[in-house]
């Protein structure tokens, strides 16, 4: 069973660039050499939103947040149970 961990957040205002260094410096290298972690993918979008995505073999280890500063909102998490592959 593979699942997947989306890990949602939006920057502060004019803080994108940060809160994706935030991402690449602290949350990627806390997740590596983590038990059953398959891969990880990190997007930007529009609105300084940074998505990082993750995929596991079993349950999925939990990304931090941000410090709040760099944050617009509350970070969103969702995570889903691969049903489907083609």
């Amino acid at each position: 069973m593979t699942r997947a961990h989306m890990w949602e957040a939006r920057a502060a205002e004019g803080r994108g660039p940060e809160l994706d260094a935030w991402v690449r410096g602290h949350a990627l290298p806390a997740l590596r050499g983590s038990a059953g972690l398959l891969r990880t993918e990190l997007f930007a979008a529009p609105g300084d939103r940074v998505l990082l995505i993750t995929w596991w073999a079993d349950e999925p280890s939990q990304v931090a947040d941000p410090p709040p500063e760099l944050l617009a909102r509350p970070v969103h998490r969702w995570s889903f149970t691969s049903t489907h592959v083609e």
